[in-house]
């Protein structure tokens, strides 16, 4: 081209003109060093277009085959990892992006990119996270007494304690006879598999694997609290609403009202209510924060702790929330919507802790992920149990 010898002749003239030391002396360096730097980059540009050109050319002629663009370390001879996906076009756009780096010219297409395309054009990169529907588990499983005593072991447990009688001098009295009765905790498998195909298990990602462990374990988790609330006893631990409370320890609650927590507390006896606590659904208990006494304060308060955690109280007493029960607006007549009792009562017995495994079913190559536990759990003292229940509608 002739602006390349026009470019290389005006170097040479400079290269003269600094030799020179009578004319060097009179010269404005600064504007020469500019000069000089826009014609290597001119020049740069030149023949880089003129080299294209040419192998374009070629390669339109069949005089050059077509290659493939390779690296190679030491003795690995790999092809190279082309597509916007790649690890080597994510650093150089990151490089872009920070550093104003070219892309390389074989990483990018000689195009114009237009806002349509950016689409394609930044790196197609994957979240590690997957956005599921949350589900409120946990809430009940700390609060349980849990032992790990072998399966068909009994527990006693006592209903008469000694009275103690003031005697006259040199009077003796009466012989008094100490019953026990027992709880026998029996072996319940609870069991959660998911199994996915084996070309899924190869090609997914790690964060699926993960979820599907943590989703096997909320299931476990989900199952046992439901089963502590009301579950049947039969293949399972029996429920703390499946037992029948006390005389007077049942109320039947026709309306939220402040009365129905008076009421409430005073069938709780004395000696249990230093640990009881309530336990309902949200709805429920938003009910109750909407009732104010007499003075016009609310009955429930929602204090928040060191931690910022809601710490939801009624009468003072803490709140349990959690979805195993109805709510009082959803309720049958008949059925339990919330109830008093003191959860350290209630014994879960794990002869085998929750295990997760993984293996390959032989028959259909599917790789299973599953969760084993055998655990029973029994109220072993229902004097705390106040249970509330969804009356019939006032006339």
């Amino acid at each position: 081209m002739n602006r390349i010898k026009e470019i290389l002749q005006r170097k040479a003239e400079i290269n003269e003109m600094l030799k020179d030391e009578k004319r060097s002396k009179d010269l404005d360096y600064k504007a020469l060093e500019t000069e000089i730097r826009e014609l290597n980059e001119e020049l740069e540009e030149l023949q880089t277009r003129e080299r294209l050109m040419k192998e374009t050319e070629q390669l339109n002629n069949g005089e050059v085959e077509g290659r493939t663009i390779e690296t190679f370390n030491g003795n690995n001879h790999e092809k190279r990892e082309l597509g916007t996906d790649s690890i080597e076009y994510r650093k150089a756009f990151m490089d872009y992006v920070l550093k104003g780096e070219k892309i390389p010219a074989e990483l990018r297409a000689d195009q114009v990119t237009y806002t349509k395309d950016v689409g394609s054009v930044i790196p197609e990169t994957v979240l590690n996270k997957i956005i599921e529907k949350i589900e409120a588990v946990g809430m009940i499983l700390p609060l349980v007494t849990r032992t790990a005593i072998k399966g068909g072991v009994t527990l006693p447990t006592s209903s008469v304690k000694p009275v103690a009688t003031w005697v006259a001098e040199g009077k003796g009295s009466d012989k008094q006879k100490k019953s026990t009765g027992s709880i026998t905790f029996a072996y319940h498998k609870l069991r959660c598999a998911v199994a996915v195909s084996l070309e899924v298990d190869t090609m997914a990602l790690p964060v699926f694997e993960a979820t599907l462990i943590n989703n096997v374990v909320e299931a476990m988790t989900k199952a046992i609290e439901q089963a502590i609330i009301s579950g049947s006893g039969t293949g399972q631990p029996k429920g703390i609403l499946t037992e029948t409370p006390e005389d007077g320890q049942a109320l039947d609650v026709d309306e939220i009202t402040y009365q129905t927590l008076l009421d409430a507390e005073a069938a709780l006896p004395l000696e249990y209510e230093a640990n009881a606590v309530y336990c309902m659904t949200k709805k429920t208990f938003m009910k109750y924060q909407g009732i104010k006494d007499a003075d016009g304060q609310p009955i429930a308060r929602v204090n928040y702790g060191i931690s910022g955690k809601p710490e939801r109280v009624l009468l003072g007493r803490p709140v349990i929330l959690c979805n195993y029960l109805d709510s009082f607006s959803t309720a049958e007549e008949g059925s339990p919507f919330a109830f008093l009792f003191n959860f350290s009562d209630y014994v879960l017995n794990t002869n085998y802790q929750m295990g997760v495994k993984k293996y390959e079913d032989n028959e259909t190559d599917d790789m299973v992920t599953k969760a084993i536990m055998i655990a029973d759990g029994k109220v072993v003292d229902k004097n705390s149990l106040v249970v509330l229940k969804k009356g019939a509608p006032t006339p």
